[in-house]
């Protein structure tokens, strides 16, 4: 798989833009609405969004040597105690991709990646740049899932298309 250094820059900015209009959406709900159960996956709105988070420090304790988030995925749910908690975690894990992603050569996202899956219980190796790439899209995929459950509770959805995002740079 070829995944270039911009385009992972590029995904590393979309999360961020994507999470801070995410808050936006959060803070108009308050916090009963986003703890409410809506029939996800994970259960409620924030949930789901401890769930990224989770899903985030995961991957770059494999990735780039971050502090692992210590839980598995039952429990990821629970990752962060109050809105509140998950925003400002959620802005620091977004700048520490964003400087990670700035650093990135080609040569970084060569080889495989090696790792202990609980969610299999067993070894795992994989290229690295599909690892990578599969964490961009599992959080486009539950932020998805957060946006319709945000609007389902009569919240007001964010745009989310990619060719919008403001400072996109020249690889659109």
């Amino acid at each position: 798989m070829m995944l270039d250094p911009g385009h992972v820059l590029a995904m590393a900015r979309y999360n961020a833009w994507q999470n801070r209009m995410m808050k936006q959406a959060f803070e108009a709900l308050g916090d009963a609405a986003l703890r409410a159960g809506r029939g996800a996956h994970f259960g409620s709105i924030f949930a789901t969004a401890n769930h990224v988070l989770w899903g985030d420090r995961t991957w770059m304790h494999r990735i780039a040597g971050w502090e692992a988030p210590g839980t598995g995925i039952p429990q990821s749910v629970e990752l962060t105690p109050t809105p509140a908690v998950w925003s400002a975690e959620r802005y620091r894990a977004d700048a520490r991709l964003l400087l990670w992603a700035e650093t990135l050569h080609g040569v970084d996202l060569q080889g495989p990646l090696r790792w202990f899956s609980g969610a299999l219980g067993r070894d795992v190796e994989k290229p690295l740049a599909l690892c990578v790439a599969h964490m961009f899209n599992h959080q486009t995929h539950h932020r998805g899932q957060i946006h319709a459950m945000v609007t389902g509770a009569g919240g007001t959805g964010w745009v989310s298309d990619l060719a919008f995002m403001p400072d996109a740079g020249p690889w659109l």
